[in-house]
């Protein structure tokens, strides 16, 4: 099972990631996160990036989650290939020669998840401030979506609290671990004198 994130910076990909990563582990699935790889890239990034950088980026994105998904029964990715190329699209347009690459790897996803922009991004550091820069990915995101017709849940922007509820809905998973039915109607039957 895989399971990206996907979205422009700063709409709280990461913080979802590690969420969702939780309650995958207390469902008894072995999970670990491919973290964002744009930060460990020894080019420009942001609205600085070129071909190279973000080629860089989406190569090494394929090559972690090949070397997670080898290893755990679940892995939840900060990004995917196709919020990665939009910086790249953003930057120099489509490149034909990828697009093959990204139309087979997209295929390998369980579940893509949409987080849409509610903020604008916050100083870490690394991420681009620019609320224009956001709002231009998350647009290049959607457009890019559509185009390789990839379907997607898209959380709400109101509902924050459930969104990660409404992944594990989406995968057929419950909200909590079932031992702790088991847990509660034991410790109901102590109470009731049983």
């Amino acid at each position: 099972m895989k399971i990206a994130f996907i979205g422009a910076h700063g709409v709280g990909k990461t913080t979802l990631c590690f969420e969702l990563a939780a309650c995958l582990k207390r469902l008894d699935l072995s999970v670990d996160v491919v973290k964002e790889v744009a930060r460990a890239c020894p080019l420009p990034i942001n609205r600085d990036t070129n071909v190279a950088a973000q080629s860089w980026i989406l190569h090494t994105q394929v090559a972690r989650e090949i070397e997670l998904a080898a290893r755990y029964e679940a892995i939840v990715c900060d990004r995917s290939v196709v919020d990665n190329y939009a910086y790249l699209v953003h930057a120099a347009g489509r490149r034909a020669e990828l697009e093959p690459l990204l139309r087979h790897w997209m295929g390998t996803y369980t579940l893509l998840v949409k987080v849409p922009v509610i903020k604008p991004p916050s100083f870490d550091g690394t991420r681009d401030m620019s609320v224009d820069f956001q709002n231009a990915i998350d647009h290049t995101i959607d457009e890019l979506l559509d185009a390789f017709g990839l379907a997607r849940l898209s959380l709400g922007s109101r509902d924050r609290d459930g969104w990660i509820e409404a992944v594990l809905g989406r995968l057929g998973l419950p909200l909590h671990p079932p031992q702790l039915d088991l847990f509660n109607q034991a410790g109901r039957r102590r109470r009731a004198g049983r």
